[in-house]
């Protein structure tokens, strides 16, 4: 459970260092530039290469996609019920709908299901996850952003996001053998993902702002930890009538909390920052809860 205490001392970090004045108040701006065009992309192009493609893990990679799709069609329709803002509901369609499947997904399958399922959590979020927030999360933070942009526009901000990019190249690269020097280098650079992007979210943590916030997130919290979940669970256990153990990791990495990375493209994009920081700084501790509770589901299966 390191990766998670980690997170909790970033978190804190982040709170720290923005009442404490000690960082100048475009800090987030700048660590959510280096997530998104460095740390992004070596994490991409690292684990990629060494990615095993199987059909028999379609499904895993498809969960993301499913869910992000689903969000999205709960939030619009949620939007117009709550009235909520464009970038309210931009914020929410990504960190609502995507889920937090590698710094928290990777150590909770750990935890709960042993350390020889991990790959499961590999392929749910390089293929599904990553993927998702790649090309449909760019896609969304898009049209929320600047309320409608040709289908041109769209498409140069997918083609020119770096992990995009960086993706394509990872690709492109999987049949040539890289040095353990190089594998070694884009290690350390994807690791400082997490500790970064936390720290952001921690620096613009403002729990004050909850009230005003309230209605928008107790809807993306609700979905990201209970109905999304569940909506692919029916799906899934439905359509097979049983769930084995790559089933049940596949589902439970979609109870994951909100994703960080889709936080930071959020930001970026002037997403309802308040909201976005509420989602991650508030939903990955209640995760914790709500996860025990999706394992005990799970195992019935």
């Amino acid at each position: 459970m390191a990766n998670i205490a980690l997170l909790a001392v970033c978190l804190l970090m982040g709170i720290l260092l923005r009442r404490t004045g000690r960082m100048p108040s475009s800090t987030p701006a700048a660590l959510n530039g280096y997530v998104i065009n460095v740390a992004l992309p070596a994490a991409a192009i690292r684990y990629i290469h060494d990615l095993t493609l199987e059909p028999s893990l379609l499904l895993t990679g498809l969960m993301a996609w499913l869910l992000f799709g689903a969000g999205w069609l709960f939030f619009a329709a949620a939007a117009r019920l709550l009235r909520l803002s464009a970038g309210a509901t931009g914020a929410l369609v990504l960190v609502g709908g995507l889920g937090n499947t590698s710094f928290v997904g990777l150590p909770m399958i750990e935890a709960w299901y042993g350390k020889e399922l991990l790959g499961i959590g590999i392929i749910a979020d390089q293929l599904g996850s990553f993927l998702v927030l790649s090309t449909l999360g760019v896609l969304a933070a898009s049209i929320y952003s600047s309320g409608g942009v040709s289908a041109r526009a769209m498409g140069r901000k997918v083609i020119m996001f770096p992990p995009f990019q960086a993706l394509c190249l990872a690709f492109l690269l999987k049949p040539v053998p890289f040095h353990p020097m190089v594998v070694t280098v884009l290690q350390k650079l994807a690791d400082t993902i997490a500790p970064v992007a936390i720290v952001s979210v921690g620096f613009q943590l403002i729990f004050g702002a909850a009230a005003a916030q309230a209605k928008p997130l107790l809807t993306g919290l609700a979905f990201k930890l209970l109905f999304g979940p569940a909506l692919i669970a029916l799906l899934y256990i439905g359509l097979f009538g049983g769930a084995d153990q790559t089933m049940r990791v596949t589902l439970f990495e979609a109870a994951m909390p909100p994703m960080i990375t889709a936080g930071i493209v959020a930001v970026d994009h002037g997403l309802e920052p308040d909201l976005v920081a509420l989602m991650l700084g508030i939903g990955i501790p209640l995760s914790f809860l709500s996860l025990a509770g999706w394992w005990n589901i799970l195992e019935r299966f």
